[in-house]
């Protein structure tokens, strides 16, 4: 416990003694291109109170939500599956590595010639550029499960759910958080650039739309928005889970 006090006031002492760097930074500057965080504030405020911030907000965690739920769930029994049965993985394989070296801005470009610029061809360019990851992350979680284990199951004849749920899950939660925090950060970075090339609201959206008025403090306050929610969910929500599901390796 006073090792997770002791952190949570470390990093807020980063994160004052970032902010304050960057506010004398920018007030030294004193340039449109690098404006001072208290600036950035002001947009940020403005933006929030106007409606425009939380609106565009809500409507990028929607589609990484969406993104990211399929991603994992598809990639993670893809992985699964190719780790435990070779035809499969030495089958698939190639179409894994193809996808990994997939660009995301060709795959993109791609899916909104293909299916137009909607919805589900954003959410599906997504979904195909995280899914690789989650499903290389998995397959090695299922290659290195510990065979005695397996063993003793079969020999107490244990049930296949009792098996997954008893001795398959907590050997894979390691790589499963592993994906979901790479996930996390690689999702959020193709949101903004589908949103950016093909949708008319998000996080994205609005971030060009600041580019083309040349509005650096504009650019500014929606990232450090959208920067803040994801390391809230990182600390609040994925840490914490991570910490409980481990629990028994300690």
């Amino acid at each position: 416990m006073a090792g997770s006090v002791a952190g949570s006031r470390t990093r807020l002492l980063s994160l004052v003694a970032l902010l304050a760097l960057w506010e004398v930074a920018g007030q030294i500057a004193d340039s449109r291109v690098g404006p001072p965080f208290s600036k950035v504030l002001v947009v940020l405020v403005h933006e929030t109170l106007s409606g425009a911030l939380p609106l565009n907000l809500g409507v990028t965690l929607w589609r990484i939500a969406a993104s990211f739920a399929l991603s994992m769930v598809l990639g993670s029994a893809l992985g699964i599956a190719m780790g435990r049965r070779p035809p499969l993985d030495r089958a698939l394989d190639v179409w894994l590595t193809g996808l990994l070296n997939l660009p995301a801005l060709v795959l993109a470009v791609l899916l909104y010639v293909w299916f137009g610029l909607n919805e589900a061809a954003a959410i599906a360019a997504v979904t195909l550029n995280k899914l690789p990851t989650t499903t290389v992350t998995l397959r090695e979680g299922a290659r290195a499960l510990d065979p005695q284990l397996l063993e003793m199951a079969a020999v107490f004849r244990f049930p296949r759910g009792r098996v997954f749920r008893h001795v398959v899950l907590p050997q894979l939660a390691p790589y499963f958080f592993a994906a979901a925090r790479s996930g996390l950060a690689l999702i959020w970075k193709i949101v903004l650039l589908v949103e950016l090339l093909g949708r008319s609201s998000g996080v994205g959206f609005q971030i060009e739309v600041y580019f083309q008025l040349f509005d650096v403090a504009g650019i500014l306050a929606y990232t450090l928005a959208f920067a803040m929610v994801v390391m809230a969910l990182e600390w609040g929500v994925l840490q914490p889970l991570e910490r409980r599901a481990l629990r028994w390796r300690r």
